[in-house]
């Protein structure tokens, strides 16, 4: 092959490399959000879908014309580590009714090309008020507006909607506000996830709350690796179906990539039997690597476990240590803790913790300065934590993972004027 050609197949592995992290990061990418990330996607999409589509069984969807890029993400075992955020109000996660909400909102879009944010809101209200399961919508109060102003942001940061004249945000202050969308109806539909649609569940919503966690579940069962449908679908009595070696093999492999591509760390005792069998065999440790290498990771192996890392930092969506909020900050400290006790902390020790914090930093964390601020800081910290696979929830305790212990404070300093703290860690 000659040096031109070798340099060619270099810049192909090298730009593949590069758009899969920058999917992985962002599942969803927008030529509006990145032209140059959605471009290096346009470019190689071919490589990139057969790549998702092998490694993790993910699918890939490019629509140039469009201007978007959509990574179906499917895990086999969903949480609400990653919830919808809302745009204003430090980005807290949205909350029942916010998700209600959107629900609502987004099949009521499927048929609204063009629409205003009054017609809108009226449609949410009719819907509401027919459905006996739901509350109904009432736009009058203000904490009501607020919801659902949460909920058309992201819409709009998906760019499912587009304000052509107006901002969304003066609905807050006045259900009279005046303001007009486009709709990308065909964006909205390439949303959900699930291989099974919400729609197909024949369950009484009597029953939905006994049954969330069966029926969750359920819905991200695929077909591909045989077994049943979902639970409650209206054609589980046709759904029963053996599970083949290849379907197993091919399960064993898509679940354990789709963790260690889609999760901070993977440990060993967080893997079944079957899939910890797969990883150490011949053939999924080349699998592994080879799949990691061709993702432009670096793999580090240890006998807890698998933690892959991005020199880039493409793909990563949550970075710690980081001190961009009072509550990483505070994970960031209570790590020390945490991993000097090898049994872990009850819920009363880790508030003595996060008091100990308080005292020491007077000045910092105002939003904590309260009687169970203690409290709440901790808790706060400790979902940081949990989000990034360094502690988990045992006994009644809160343990640190192995991987916590890569981790050590190098410096804190008093906080500043403006009473932020800051606080340095690395990595061991």
């Amino acid at each position: 092959m000659s040096t031109l050609a070798n340099q060619l197949a270099s810049a192909e592995r090298e730009e593949v490399a590069r758009a899969i992290r920058i999917l992985l990061a962002r599942p969803l990418l927008t030529e509006a959000a990145d032209p140059a990330g959605f471009e290096l996607v346009r470019r190689r999409r071919e490589p990139l879908a057969q790549w998702f589509d092998y490694t993790c069984g993910w699918s890939l969807v490019v629509e140039p014309r469009r201007g978007y890029a959509r990574l179906t993400k499917v895990r086999a075992d969903p949480d609400g580590s990653r919830p919808a955020r809302r745009a204003r109000t430090g980005r807290a996660p949205f909350d029942r009714r916010r998700y209600v909400l959107l629900c609502v909102t987004a099949a009521e879009l499927l048929s609204m090309p063009m629409t205003t944010i009054g017609m809108l809101a009226d449609r949410v209200v009719q819907a509401t008020a027919a459905d006996r399961a739901l509350a109904a919508f009432d736009p009058v109060h203000k904490p009501e507006r607020m919801a659902f102003v949460d909920v058309l942001k992201l819409l709009e940061s998906y760019d499912v909607l587009r304000a052509v004249d107006g901002t969304t945000e003066a609905y807050v202050e006045s259900a009279e506000a005046k303001v007009l969308y486009r709709v990308d109806t065909t964006l909205l539909m390439r949303l959900p996830a699930a291989p099974v649609g919400a729609s197909r569940l024949a369950v009484p919503p009597d029953e939905v709350p006994i049954r969330f966690e069966s029926l969750l579940i359920g819905l991200v069962r695929e077909r591909r690796y045989g077994g049943s449908l979902a639970e409650g679908t209206t054609d589980e009595a046709h759904g029963e179906t053996a599970a083949t070696d290849t379907q197993r093999n091919l399960k064993l492999r898509h679940s354990v990539l789709r963790r260690l591509f889609d999760d901070p760390v993977l440990h060993r005792t967080d893997l079944t039997d079957d899939e910890l069998a797969y990883v150490t065999s011949l053939t999924g440790r080349q699998i592994l690597r080879r799949s990691v290498e061709q993702a432009g990771f670096l793999l580090e192996e240890r006998a807890e476990g698998f933690l892959l890392v991005d020199p880039d930092g493409l793909a990563t969506d949550i970075r710690f240590p980081d001190d961009t909020s009072t509550a990483r900050v505070a994970a960031l400290l209570l790590l020390e803790p945490l991993c000097a006790a090898p049994a872990g902390l009850l819920p009363e020790q880790l508030a003595e913790a996060g008091a100990n914090l308080l005292r020491r930093f007077p000045r910092w964390a105002k939003a904590y300065q309260s009687e169970d601020g203690a409290a709440r800081l901790a808790d706060d910290a400790v979902r940081v934590l949990r989000d990034v696979g360094l502690v988990r929830r045992a006994r009644g305790r809160v343990v640190a993972c192995p991987a916590a212990h890569r981790y050590r404070l190098t410096e804190t300093t008093s906080p500043d004027p403006e009473g932020s703290e800051r606080s340095q860690g690395e990595q061991q």
